[in-house]
């Protein structure tokens, strides 16, 4: 769909300079999605693997992130490969919602509601960050805390239209259950992609 340098903003890596390659498709279906325009995977146009990666070395990045839609819908061990190969550490944010593929230096899982991550993925998630919308996902939080590994990083994320309301219970669940961490998507803060 896209690709472009900036700031990761939000979950373990916030505020590193990244690469992003936003993938198009997705069939999770998220009613608060930030990126709707991203699901029609045929109104965007195809990038040929070794072109991105002439993009990339054209900045100072040495990290890559894949993201969406939802990136698992596509075969992603070439991709990954090749950035390898090149030197870069690929990190992927998916829902887990489709086969596993590529290889990975970090994932970022994002459980959805909307369509549930496959039990596959689990064990391959280094930082789960669930989207709040309302206090029930405090609830679909723990489910899927207590099925990632015990090493795995958690965050709760407020979700941002919603981020007035959300954020001040995450803010008190936090402190009630110190295994989890505010993620904030610090990107829409200060006006970056």
């Amino acid at each position: 769909m896209e690709h472009f340098y900036t700031i990761q903003g939000e979950g373990f890596h916030q505020g590193k300079a990244a690469y992003f390659i936003r993938l198009g498709g997705c069939d999770v279906g998220c009613v608060w999605c930030d990126v709707k325009d991203s699901w029609d995977a045929t109104k965007h146009p195809l990038f040929n693997i070794e072109d991105l990666i002439l993009n990339i070395e054209k900045t100072p990045a040495k990290l890559v992130v894949i993201t969406g839609g939802e990136p698992l819908m596509h075969d992603l061990n070439g991709l990954t490969e090749a950035l390898q190969a090149k030197g870069f550490e690929t990190n992927i944010e998916t829902s887990g919602s489709s086969s596993f593929s590529g290889k990975w230096d970090w994932v970022c899982l994002s459980p959805k509601k909307f369509k549930e991550p496959l039990p596959e993925i689990l064990p391959f998630a280094n930082e789960l960050k669930v989207v709040i919308f309302n206090k029930s996902d405090f609830e679909w939080a723990e489910k899927y805390a207590a099925l990632v590994s015990p090493t795995c990083k958690l965050y709760l994320q407020p979700e941002w239209d919603k981020a007035s309301i959300v954020t001040p219970l995450i803010i008190d669940y936090v402190k009630a259950y110190p295994k989890w961490e505010l993620s904030l998507q610090i990107h829409k803060y200060i006006h970056v992609s």
